[in-house]
């Protein structure tokens, strides 16, 4: 059973899906750096829906159908040092998504994010610590410096060339790809390229993920917060993840107490389906770790 919708929260209009049975516990899916909520497959959601939970997945601002935006922020000179074109920073995003949460009538939620969505999920469980059940970080980091870092070249191979037409934007999003993922999984090229032809369709706002960009560049340090944690957490990061070091998923575990990390062999910045199964099953066994 599934179902879609917008509602209002936090002041914007938030695009949202629905699948499961609402009677069972929720489950918040947030999602990362310009992804729309269909980045998370139906396939692997299906996975959580199985193990009897109720997912909900959402389009972040400033992606997908949620609400957009205006401005340019300056990204050298947030990384510079000067964070004063940034339009918005990762607690309006939590907030965005413990709004979304009361919109919907879920008091408390388990709560997954990867990547940037991993910060956001984090900052929600400081922010709204009455809300969030359980978490579990995937490919993300704590925001402090020297942790989780990328690879020059990886850095490189995104930021290269700026596709214009519609066959240059998923052209670029399928070797991005090919650059996120790791040594254990094979790169499934006509899946990635559905999925960015969908999502190119869908929604195209590059001047949105500028604006998440900034809301990364400008977060500060979470280890402090992060230790007054009180909650079940699993970490989970990929060994070969090129674009947040594995470093920043034992970094995080480390500050979140009792959490558990599992480092996956062989996985990139990625979601392949070689690793639904282990990722849902890991979530689940924390998610049962929690108070009702």
């Amino acid at each position: 059973m599934s179902s879609t919708g917008r509602v209002r929260a936090n002041g914007i209009d938030i695009e949202f899906e629905t699948l499961g049975d609402p009677a069972d516990p929720a489950l918040l899916l947030v999602m990362g750096h310009g992804m729309q909520l269909d980045a998370w497959e139906a396939e692997f959601c299906d996975e959580f829906v199985a193990l009897g939970f109720f997912v909900v997945r959402f389009d972040n601002r400033d992606v997908g159908l949620t609400t957009k935006f205006d401005g340019i922020p300056d990204i050298e000179a947030i990384r510079g040092g000067d964070p004063s074109s940034a339009v918005y920073t990762l607690e309006d995003m939590a907030d965005d998504a413990a709004g979304l949460l009361d919109a919907l009538g879920i008091e408390r939620a388990h709560v997954l994010g990867a990547s940037m969505g991993g910060m956001i999920a984090q900052t929600l469980a400081v922010r709204h610590p009455e809300r969030v059940r359980s978490l579990c970080s995937i490919m993300s980091t704590t925001g402090a410096s020297g942790v989780g870092e990328a690879k020059p070249e990886t850095l490189a191979a995104i930021r290269a060339g700026v596709p214009r037409t519609p066959d240059e934007i998923v052209a670029s999003q399928v070797e991005m790809g090919r650059a996120l993922a790791g040594s254990g999984f094979p790169y499934d090229e006509e899946r990635a390229r559905g999925r960015a032809e969908r999502a190119h369709r869908r929604s195209h706002c590059p001047e949105g993920k500028l604006r998440q960009q900034a809301a990364i560049l400008v977060a500060t340090d979470r280890t402090a917060a992060l230790r007054e944690l009180d909650l079940p957490a699993v970490v989970i990061h990929g060994a070969d993840d090129p674009l947040v070091g594995v470093s920043g998923g034992v970094a995080t575990a480390a500050a979140i107490p009792d959490a558990r990390l599992v480092v996956v062999p062989g996985l990139g910045h990625e979601f392949p389906a070689g690793v639904w199964g282990r990722v849902a099953a890991e979530f689940a066994a924390n998610a049962r770790r929690s108070r009702p």
